[in-house]
């Protein structure tokens, strides 16, 4: 198997693409030192969480009866930013299937790898999680920690399937967290660089404008959740990694 270095392609404010990145080690997982008292937090959050999901997860899996997915394609999942993306529209022709959950942390993706990723053999995955976490209170350390855990529970599976983590989007209605949001997008970028199987799509400059807070054009009211015309530059960023 030949070596593959993954890039990050980062779009500026003024709309200038810039390509990033470094080669890894192909076969080698990205390792994360975690402390105990975060380690611990990998576990779960309090009880009664396992089951918060279930009609969701019980939905997959009578979709997944109804219209089996063929091995080999390509799984987005994680929270409403992926639930609310059209993503066969915004990538025609190629074989996608959507498992985003809305209002999801990381680890409720790694609860559910199995139905959400394994179950359907993809070749690549595209996560997105992260804002949700920080939100309730988790720390840029632990949300790095839980995707490190996610990636290593599909490659226990798929060795060989890669993984692209889209970068925690800085946005209007979370703004006060955006230093949080870019140690954990650090953290996961620098794990995602010591592994050829994991991609990191830096959304952050794409996001912003001539002020360098988020540009409203791209966002719902809520300020949250993005608006078509911040898909198209997800569309645009994550393509590389698909094709």
């Amino acid at each position: 198997m030949t070596r593959r270095t993954w890039l990050t392609l980062v779009l500026t404010a003024a709309g200038a693409p810039v390509l990033a990145g470094g080669p890894g080690r192909l076969g080698e997982p990205a390792l994360l030192t975690i402390p105990g008292n975060v380690a611990a937090g990998l576990v779960r959050r309090s009880g009664g969480e396992e089951d918060r999901w279930a009609k969701e997860i019980a939905a997959f899996a009578a979709d997944d009866e109804a219209r089996p997915f063929a091995p080999g394609g390509i799984v987005f999942v994680g929270s409403s930013s992926i639930r609310l993306w059209d993503v066969a529209s915004a990538f025609p022709g190629r074989p996608v299937l959507n498992r985003g959950f809305g209002g999801t942390q990381v680890l409720d993706s790694v609860r559910h790898v199995e139905r959400l990723v394994i179950h359907h053999k993809p070749a690549t995955v595209v996560f997105y999680a992260g804002d949700n976490d920080l939100s309730a209170g988790r720390t840029p350390q632990q949300v790095a920690a839980d995707f490190a855990a996610f990636a290593a529970k599909v490659h226990a599976a798929l060795p060989a399937t890669r993984i692209a983590f889209i970068g925690i989007k800085p946005s209007i209605a979370r703004w006060a967290l955006i230093a949080k949001v870019r140690e954990a997008n650090r953290l996961v970028r620098d794990s995602c660089d010591r592994d050829d199987r994991l991609g990191f799509v830096d959304v952050d400059a794409a996001m912003l404008g001539w002020d360098g807070k988020p540009r409203p054009e791209l966002f719902v009211k809520d300020g949250l959740h993005m608006s078509p015309k911040g898909y198209e530059i997800w569309n645009m960023l994550v393509r590389p990694f698909i094709e």
